[in-house]
This record gives C-alpha cells, sequence and structure tokens, in this order.
C-alpha cells in the first residue's frame, strides 16, 4: 500500500490543482488575504482516504458541471481540527467548529467556505462501504455532529488519532484500520439517524432490526425475503415495501452486504491462505462460479485479481513489516 503523500503548496494555483488532485474535481477560490499556505497531507487503504489539511482562507464548490465529469460516487466526512469551517449540501448548512464532523455526498453539489486558516480532517469512501441505505444517510448530510458527546465522543477520537498517524495505513494493518474508521463513521450515522428518526418514523425501530438481523446471517443460504420477514412477523410484501422506500431491494441488500464482506475477507492478510471458495462460502455463496461473476460485475475485478493485488502489496512492504 502507497506510503503517506504530503503537497505543500507555494501558492494558491498551486493548492488548487492539489485539492482536485487529492479528492474530487472542485472549483476553488481564494480568500481575502495575501500569502497563501496550503498543506494536504494524504494517505489510503482499501479506497478510503484520509487527510489532514492545513490552509488560509478559501472556498471550494462541487458543481454539477464537475460531479457529470464522472460516475463514482463517494461519501466525505469533515473533521475540523483548528478554525471554523461552513458547509451547504441539500439546503442544509452546518457550521463546524473544532471536534465537529459532518458528511456530505460527492455525487451531488455542496460548498465549504473557510474565512480564517483552519487545519481539518477528511475522511473520503465509497458510498458502498457504509452499511446504511443512501436515501437514509442522505438525510444527514450537511448536519453538524458533535464529537464532544454521545457516539460522536468515541468515533472523533479514533479519527483524529488515525489522522496523526496516517503511515500506518500504508502498513499491514492499513487495511483494518481504514475498514474500522468506516465502520465507526457508519455508527455514529446509524446513531444520529435513530435520534432524528425515533419518533419520526414507525418502520425506523423496525428497519434497523431488520438490517442488524440480515448482517448477523449473511452466512446463511437460507437468508430469504420470506425467512426475514417471518422472523420479524410480517408479511414479505411489506417487507419488500419497506426496502422499496428506501430505494433498493431486498435481495439487492443481501447481496451488496455480502459482496463487501467478502471484497474485506479478500484483502485482508489475515485471510491470505483462505481459497477464495471458502471466503465466498463463508458469507452466503454456495456457487464459486456464480459468486466470481457477481463479483466481477460489482468490482470490476474478478475475486482472483483483487486477491493478486494483496500478495502484490505485500511484496512492497519494507523487511520490518
Amino acid at each position: 500500500m502507497p506510503a503517506p503523500t504530503t503537497l505543500i503548496a507555494r501558492d494558491f494555483t498551486e493548492f488548487r490543482a492539489a485539492v482536485s488532485q487529492s479528492f474530487v474535481p472542485l472549483h476553488v477560490t481564494a480568500g481575502a488575504g495575501d500569502g497563501f499556505r496550503g498543506r494536504i497531507r494524504s494517505s489510503s487503504a482499501d479506497e478510503v482516504q484520509i487527510s489532514e489539511i492545513s490552509a488560509s482562507a478559501h472556498a471550494v464548490e462541487r458543481t454539477p458541471e464537475l460531479i457529470a465529469r464522472g460516475e463514482r460516487r463517494y461519501y466525505k466526512l469533515s473533521l475540523i481540527l483548528a478554525g471554523t469551517g461552513l458547509l451547504v449540501q441539500d439546503d442544509r448548512q452546518a457550521v463546524l467548529r473544532p471536534g465537529d464532523v459532518a458528511l456530505y455526498d460527492t455525487h451531488r453539489p455542496y460548498s465549504l467556505l473557510f474565512e480564517k486558516d483552519f487545519r481539518s480532517l477528511v475522511v473520503m469512501f465509497p458510498q458502498r462501504l457504509i452499511d446504511l441505505p443512501a436515501e437514509l444517510v442522505g438525510r444527514l448530510t450537511a448536519v453538524r455532529m458533535s464529537g464532544k458527546q454521545g457516539v460522536g465522543n468515541v468515533v472523533v477520537p479514533f479519527l483524529a488519532q488515525l489522522g496523526s498517524n496516517l503511515d500506518q495505513l500504508s502498513g499491514p494493518a492499513g487495511t483494518r484500520l481504514a475498514h474500522s474508521a468506516v465502520d465507526l463513521l457508519g455508527t455514529l450515522v446509524a446513531a444520529e439517524l435513530d435520534l432524528a428518526r425515533a419518533n419520526a418514523d414507525p418502520h425506523h425501530e423496525l428497519m434497523r432490526r431488520i438490517r442488524a438481523h440480515i448482517d448477523a446471517n449473511l452466512h446463511s443460504p437460507d437468508l430469504t425475503p420470506s425467512r426475514i420477514a417471518a422472523e420479524h412477523f410480517i408479511s414479505t410484501r411489506h417487507l419488500h415495501g419497506l426496502f422499496q422506500q428506501q430505494g433498493t431491494t431486498v435481495a439487492g441488500w443481501i447481496r451488496t452486504r455480502r459482496l463487501e464482506h467478502c471484497r474485506r475477507d479478500l484483502l485482508d492478510p489475515v485471510h491470505a491462505g483462505r481459497p477464495v471458495a471458502a471466503i465466498a462460502s463463508r458469507w452466503g455463496f454456495v456457487d464459486a462460479a456464480h459468486f466470481s461473476r457477481v463479483f466481477k460485475t460489482a468490482f470490476g475485478r474478478a475475486p482472483s485479481e483483487l486477491r493478486r493485488q494483496l500478495t502484490e502489496s505485500d511484496r512492497y512492504l519494507p523487511p520490518s513489516a
């Protein structure tokens, strides 16, 4: 896995290019004042990128024109370490101060404004890595979440520590650390959604239990809509309706969760000696040929090709690793 990179901008022009190079294409404008300074330090593992940014006042904007240039969908989460920032997306805005975090979606327009010098940590990851329907997560974009209370008081210190030790992402534990970061963010988002919707949506708690049941039983080939519905004392039709409201299907959700767990295992050095078929079976895929086809359709590479990526990355680790 690649070592951390550091981009130090000598002027605003260099910083503007570095921002789009480091993340997704963005329109960047400088704030008032002379002597612009900017620094971006980044590291990544398994498509999860963590970057620490220190810069002078500026604004960034993700426009519809820039969005149209790419098809990949990412979430970004900003943690303010020093200074303040204003995030705007989906007709919402969040003023962020040190210790605050907020989520935003790179596939929809957004803007970030920093009126003075600031320092922040940005976690960017493919939307499929978070185990919540996009329709639900979309309700939490540009919403301030505190890192000083509740679940945030657990998640934010972990992210801050990881940001101070970006070299760990390029080591043998990098993939697991990256997955832990995304899992914790998913937990934070789920907790915030629970607080916001517990009383507003009578189906919310039921869906939470159903998703937890699915995750706990992904290994079972008998995880079918009818079995899930019976376990929760609802009709199969009602179950399908609940998932349809969140922009997905029962079968599609199960398949996505199984594939993601298989993908994680294939990239995890702990499972390097386990056959691909055994990993597929562990997560409920009983037909190895079918698993290979749906995996390649989802990720663009066959399971064996992804496994080779792990082997090749290990080849470049320093001897002390």
